[in-house]
């Protein structure tokens, strides 16, 4: 197994849902709802989830022989009756996220933290992972062959010579994942196969729908409109990824530092930052007007003085040695 910086290609969410009418021959929009009223109506289905299901935190306190180290859930019900439901564990918390001026609660699992690096909201992550609807429909499984996820997704031509965005995850789950930490690394085994270190971050989460698809989704009727997600996952790897190459990590390319990467573009050709391998557009490219020096820390020289530096500055095009 090739452990890189591959990128997994999720699927973007549209603006509307489209629905037809009776007659089936025309194409009424699906005005969505007020995404602040559906915030109050999401949280209150997560809170009464968290209050009426535990997961197997008692596996996790005397892990079985061959444990997967997966959070799954259950009803507090029939021989579950005495079960600590989620809302009463001490590794659980609230995370405030606002998203187009609306204040969204996401609930935070914490069954352990993990040991080594912690991503940050522009990095790719290796996980597996289980997501489910508040109604415990089980939608996506991977649980034992991971994925990457490229947290935020960039920006490239496609096929026809269009700026296209390119993978991302919906903000909930890289809301998530950033409160962990990856594992202390792997062993190859024999067979090739691989076996990660039993101290990666283990969690779950529960966030709104405005956090998620909202009112369209990428998996049709199986993520109905409105949906809250819930996922549990294992963070096995954490990566700092630079998108385009450039030598500049990505996470430091949100110059206005609101972990947008998508309304940073210095040079207005349509391209962010973190996926433009020449942020000024003036012909020398980024990499060509920064200093990497040996231990790995970046320098950003300034040739004109003017508090711009180089590769940010289409007057300043200098190719540093």
């Amino acid at each position: 197994m090739r452990l890189s910086r591959l990128f997994f290609m999720s699927v973007l969410t549209g603006t509307f849902f489209i629905a037809c009418n009776k007659d089936d021959d025309e194409i009424e929009e699906i005005p969505p709802r007020d995404k602040g009223e559906q915030a109050i109506e999401d949280d209150a289905i997560l809170k009464s989830y968290l209050e009426t299901h535990f997961y197997n935190y008692e596996d996790f306190q005397n892990p079985p022989a061959n444990f997967d180290y997966v959070v799954r859930f259950d009803t507090i019900a029939g021989v579950n009756a005495n079960k600590t439901p989620i809302s009463e564990s001490p590794l659980l918390s609230t995370k405030v996220v606002s998203r187009d001026d609306i204040s969204y609660n996401m609930y935070i699992l914490k069954v352990r933290e993990g040991v080594g690096r912690q991503p940050k909201f522009a990095d790719s992550t290796f996980v597996t992972y289980q997501g489910s609807l508040a109604n415990r429909t089980i939608f996506e499984s991977n649980t034992v062959v991971p994925s990457w996820f490229d947290l935020p997704g960039y920006v490239a031509y496609d096929s026809q010579g269009r700026l296209s965005r390119f993978g991302g995850s919906i903000a909930g789950f890289s809301e998530g994942l950033v409160e962990f930490k990856e594992g202390s690394g792997f062993v190859v085994n024999p067979d090739n196969t691989i076996k990660w270190n039993n101290d990666f971050g283990v969690g779950a989460i529960f966030f709104p729908s405005g956090l998620g698809y909202f009112n369209s989704s990428p998996m049709g009727s199986t993520i109905p409109a409105y949906s809250p997600l819930i996922f549990s996952f294992n963070l096995l790897r954490a990566v700092e990824a630079d998108h385009d190459n450039d030598g500049i990590p990505s996470w430091m390319e949100d110059l206005d530092g609101d972990e947008n990467l998508f309304n940073d573009d210095t040079n207005k050709n349509g391209l962010p930052n973190h996926s433009d391998p020449d942020d000024d557009g003036d012909g020398t490219s980024t990499r060509k007007e920064i200093i990497i020096h040996p231990d790995g820390t970046l320098e950003f020289p300034d040739t004109s003085g003017n508090g711009i530096p180089n590769y940010l500055d289409p007057d300043s095009f200098e190719e540093l040695p």
